[in-house]
């Protein structure tokens, strides 16, 4: 997925205001803080999926050389990416 800086403080700011709303979180550190560690944190795992993409896109160009013709591409990377996430602890 594509992201950059100003989505994801969009998105961290319609989160944080609907958690306040709903008095479920209150903050023991300032919330420019929280802010910005939320904001981290979600363009880190973002970069982590997008190389997790890079690796599985890798191994399909080796899976559709070693089996060509026979091969479903648009099957197996949905799975592919599912299973190594799993097995690299990624959120997808």
């Amino acid at each position: 997925m594509k992201s950059n800086e100003k989505l994801v403080q969009r998105l961290v700011q319609h989160v944080f205001k609907d958690l306040k709303a709903q008095n479920i979180v209150t903050f023991k550190e300032k919330e420019d803080r929280v802010f910005q560690r939320a904001c981290e944190i979600l363009l880190r795992e973002y970069e982590r999926e997008t190389e997790l993409e890079r690796e599985v896109n890798r191994m399909m160009d080796d899976l559709e050389r070693q089996n060509p013709g026979q091969f479903q591409r648009f099957k197996m990377f949905p799975l592919l990416k599912k299973k190594l996430a799993k097995e690299k602890g990624i959120v997808l």
